[in-house]
């Protein structure tokens, strides 16, 4: 006994010296796994195919299923009656196949709602499924009358030998006829019939939703028939089929619990596997009655599903990796860019050593490890085993977060939704862990991977791929966008059973999905923004776009100082609250004051004392402007000079203004003098009209009267009038019936939105009356305006700079929209036109933070302006949202794991982090026919990346 255990022991040693001698060689390939990656595999392996359960979205959720699922499968080991150990594997079966997590975490929130928590309006997040009383009745329903079946059939039928005419053989007939009827209705809702030929039923030329919802009313029927096929009928006949078996008999066996326990969760957690295990399993034993064979002697019924799960899901890997295999060698060649001048040698080389090409595949198949196309050449090696999700960190932390972003950010959850849908329906085909889809629309790239799955749910993580795109992203999109234009939109290959053309590839055309989302078009401007009769008027429009933007400013503020619920909100607000007549001292700035302007030196006269205290030009302009008021001035001497202020004038100066006065004095000598202003007291012929007033800080600006004047003459007091009309003033309890007419007829009031309009315009165009050239019209656009005192006034008051911007804005969109749909008729369609852009519209830029908040906002229309300095011309972008059709197709999951597996084999060799060596950052797959330079990520990289979306498939 001695010598044979030391035989033994010394083959061993022989065996493991071999192996030991190919390690560092193995390591050297990347073909040893991380032991965490390793560690993660074998859990998930033995979780899928030992005990019936799914691949988990987390590590944590991964290890902590493992843990229940195991103590399940040995609790059932130690049930003493057949009857108990039916219902112990039935009703743990449906519990486990459910989305525990999130049921527990509707439980949570709920017990945190009751409890009145304020933190329970911050706690769901994401999309998550809506877990109340109608799926709470619905899953008890379905485990109670799950329990009730298993629990009669095993009582009244009791267990008999399989024949052809036992029970078990007849639900062996309706299982087969139940997978054909939904193998049927799964394909006939795709638009190729098993990805070769065009299927007959699905609607041609698909372009807009409205057809395609006309079109598909049908299929989606069939899809509600399938789904009740699949959530209902399915299961519970497979339920029927095991509580039949014999095998049960056989109590206290460690087979039986293992296999049992497996298929009765697996009917829930994957039915269409289980589906077709099962018929496989019935199918053998019809055809083989042989009590003696060793399939029916030696194994039971759940090991038999055991062993026939695991051969179907090696097997199909297998025919995967050898169709990625022979794709690498047929494109090396045939497509230029890939062919180099060893491609001929490593296609003989493949060819001669083709059994050991099989063996390689039939290795990483059996390991269930990607196969690895060195580089992307026709050179394989066995890639490391690797959970499904393939990267450690959680999901929706990978993406390189850019302005790209927001735009998936705002189609998701539309996607999310369709995606329901369409897997419920199953017009994706069949969605295991690990399968892959691609979605595309316009220039936006969607990849989408299964990460769990079970009883009505579905557990995904959507990925958008950035979307500046180089000359080697473009070829793949062209590739990506010729595939789908082929199968949804070409006239002359969607007749019946025509075949696909890109049959092979690793991207298959499912269907359209309708989302929810922006449609971007991108016009030139040429001949409008350049044309000198649109630049003409729009100095005009703007006028009339800030009048009526200032009087709806000061209204709407109006209505916030009337409303006590806004009181608080409106010393909070964004703008500075005006202050009425009567009001006390406010300081302001030197800096805002005190600004030297080219304009301004005509004050200056040969008349005026060089040391007079005011100039005499500026007097004669205050004059001017009597009727707005008098302001109280405190004058400042020039440094170096004799005081000439009277001690009177001295003693009334307060504290802070005599402090004012020690600092100015040793600052350099400004041309103007006043120190600080009071607000004005303007009287006002209608006393509603403080309503209105324009803050006087922003009617200050320093320009000359004559400028004053000829505003007067400019200003749209048609227009002025027209505006005012439209105001109701319903805030108001008690108002006069003609206080409109007493606003129009108020001077005063009017002269004050001269004297705003004076200055945004000042700040913006300076005192010229020249047209602006195209490239001022775009950098006010922009708020890049070269520096002037103007603008420097109107930089320092920063809510009209914002309102005087936007109002450029919307005036620059109004020429826009003039020169394309025709002239502007009058004052009420100018109003709508206004009152659109404000509710409508966002107008602005890109790269403003405002532009991706009306994103995420939804908001129907975005408008921004661009420029291209290469080719020398203008731009308008338009994003429009409306609901459009997204499609999506299948990719080859093996290529998909291959291409991780190439790129976690050059960060091998990039650095010595054994995270980073599977950490690959969610790259889509290889797309220009199965094969891209590796060291460019194809397609892009992911710029966002969703949580895990937990979809409701019943």
């Amino acid at each position: 006994m001695f010598a044979v255990n030391t035989a033994i022991l010394e083959q061993t040693n022989q065996i493991l010296h071999i192996i030991f001698l190919f390690l560092p060689f193995l390591w050297a390939m990347g073909i040893l796994p991380p032991l965490d990656a390793l560690f993660l595999w074998g859990m998930e392996q033995l979780l899928e195919f030992g005990l019936g359960g799914s691949p988990m979205s987390s590590n944590t959720k991964l290890l902590v299923m493992f843990l229940i699922s195991a103590g399940t499968a040995i609790a059932s080991y130690f049930i003493p009656s057949t009857l108990g150990v039916i219902l112990f594997m039935t009703g743990f079966g449906f519990i486990l196949s459910l989305n525990l997590s999130e049921i527990g975490f509707a439980f949570k929130h709920t017990m945190i709602s009751h409890l009145g928590s304020s933190k329970s309006k911050n706690t769901h997040r994401g999309l998550r499924i809506q877990f109340g009383w109608r799926e709470f009745i619905f899953y008890l329903t379905v485990l109670t009358f799950a329990l009730i079946e298993a629990s009669l059939l095993h009582q009244c039928a009791g267990f008999s030998s399989f024949s052809k005419a036992s029970p078990q053989a007849v639900v062996s007939y309706v299982l087969i006829i139940l997978l054909t009827i939904m193998w049927i209705l799964r394909e006939i809702q795709r638009v190729y019939l098993f990805g070769v030929f065009r299927n007959p039923f699905y609607p041609k030329d698909v372009r807009t939703v409205t057809v395609l919802m006309e079109k598909q009313r049908r299929l989606m029927k069939v899809g509600v028939v399938r789904r009740i096929l699949l959530t209902l009928v399915s299961p519970f006949a497979m339920i029927a089929f095991l509580s039949l078996d014999r095998s049960l008999q056989n109590l206290h066996s460690v087979s039986v619990c293992i296999g049992f326990t497996r298929i009765f969760r697996m009917v829930w957690q994957n039915t269409e596997n289980a589906l077709l295990d099962i018929v496989v399993v019935s199918v053998a034993q019809m055809l083989v009655f042989n009590p003696d064979l060793w399939w029916n002697r030696s194994l039971d019924t759940g090991i038999r599903l055991l062993l026939v799960g695991i051969l179907r899901d090696r097997l199909l890997q297998f025919v995967s990796k050898l169709q990625f295999a022979i794709a690498i060698l047929l494109t090396s060649w045939t497509e230029k860019k890939q062919r180099r001048k060893s491609t001929a040698s490593l296609i003989t080389l493949n060819v001669v050593f083709f059994p050991i090409l099989l063996t390689f595949v039939a290795i990483s198949a059996l390991l269930s490890s990607p196969l690895l196309p060195l580089f992307t050449l026709p050179v394989f090696l066995v890639g490391f085993p690797r959970p499904i999700r393939s990267w450690p960190g959680p999901v929706g932390a990978t993406a390189c977060v850019c302005s790209d972003t927001v735009y998936y950010q705002q189609m998701v959850p539309s996607l999310a939704v369709a995606l329901q849908s369409a897997l419920a329906a199953g017009s994706l085909g069949l969605s295991l862990p690990g399968s892959h889809y691609l979605c595309r629309f316009q220039d936006r790239l969607m990849w989408i991977l299964v990460l769990e799955k079970g009883f009505t749910y579905c557990g995904v993580n959507i990925k958008g791929l950035e979307l500046q795109e180089t000359s080697c992203h473009a070829a793949e999109a062209h590739r990506v966008d010729e595939i789908f234009e082929m199968a949804f939109e070409n006239q002359e290959h969607t007749k019946i059973l025509s075949p696909n053309h890109h049959f092979g590839h690793i991207l298959t055309p499912c269907t359209v999905l309708p989302v929810r989302l922006y449609s971007d078009a991108r016009n030139v401007l040429s001949g409008i923004i350049d044309s000198h009769e649109n630049l003409k008027h729009l100095k005009d429009d703007f006028i009339k776009v800030l009048v009526w933007m200032l009087v709806q400013y000061c209204y709407n503020k109006s209505k916030m100082q009337e409303s006590p619920d806004n009181a608080d909100k409106n010393k909070k607000g964004l703008f500075p609250e005006n202050q009425r007549s009567g009001a006390v001292e406010r300081s302001r700035p030197l800096r805002e004051e005190d600004s030297f302007s080219v304009d301004t030196i005509e004050d200056w006269t040969d008349d005026s004392d060089l040391f007079d205290l005011e100039p005499s030009g500026r007097m004669k302009d205050r004059k001017e402007l009597g009727q707005l008021g008098t302001t109280p001035k405190v004058h400042l001497s020039i440094p170096g000079s004799v005081e000439t202020q009277s001690q009177d004038v001295a003693q009334e100066m307060s504290p802070e203004e005599k402090l004012y006065r020690a600092v100015v004095l040793g600052l350099p000598a400004v041309d103007k003098g006043k120190q600080q202003e009071v607000s004005s007291r303007v009287e006002f012929s209608c006393s509603y009209s403080e309503l209105l007033s324009i803050p006087e800080e922003w009617r200050t600006a320093p320009v000359p009267a004559s400028k004053v004047n000829e505003m007067r003459q400019r200003f749209p007091e048609a227009w002025y009038h027209f505006v005012l009309s439209q105001l109701d003033f319903f805030h108001l309890k008690e108002k006069p019936s003609n206080l409109l007419e007493d606003l129009m007829k108020d001077k005063t009031l009017k002269d004050l939105y001269i004297h705003g309009v004076l200055s945004c315009c000042f700040g913006l165009f300076g005192l010229d009356n020249t047209v602006p050239a195209p490239s001022h019209v775009f950098r006010a656009y922009t708020g890049g305006i070269p520096w002037s005192v103007g603008l420097d006034w109107l930089n320092a008051k920063p809510e009209l700079f914002q309102l005087a911007l936007k109002a450029f804005r919307y005036a620059f969109k109004l020429m826009v929209d003039k020169a394309s749909l025709g002239p502007v008729e009058n004052f009420k369609e100018l109003i709508n036109y206004l009152e659109e852009y404000e509710n409508d519209w966002y107008i602005g830029l890109v790269s403003d933070l405002e532009w991706q908040q009306a994103v995420l906002q939804e908001k129907p229309y975005l408008f921004s302006l661009g420029h291209d300095p290469n080719m020398g011309i203008y731009t308008g972008r338009v994003l429009t949202l409306q609901e459009l059709l997204v499609q999506v197709g299948k990719l080859n999951d093996e290529a998909v794991r291959g291409q991780w597996a190439n790129l976690s084999w050059e960060l091998l060799y990039a650095t010595n982090d054994d995270e980073e060596r599977y950490s690959i950052q969610a790259h889509p797959v290889l797309l220009r026919n199965l094969t891209v330079q590796a060291a460019d990520p194809p397609l892009g990289y992911p710029v966002y990346s969703s949580e895990v979306l937990h979809l409701p498939l019943f």
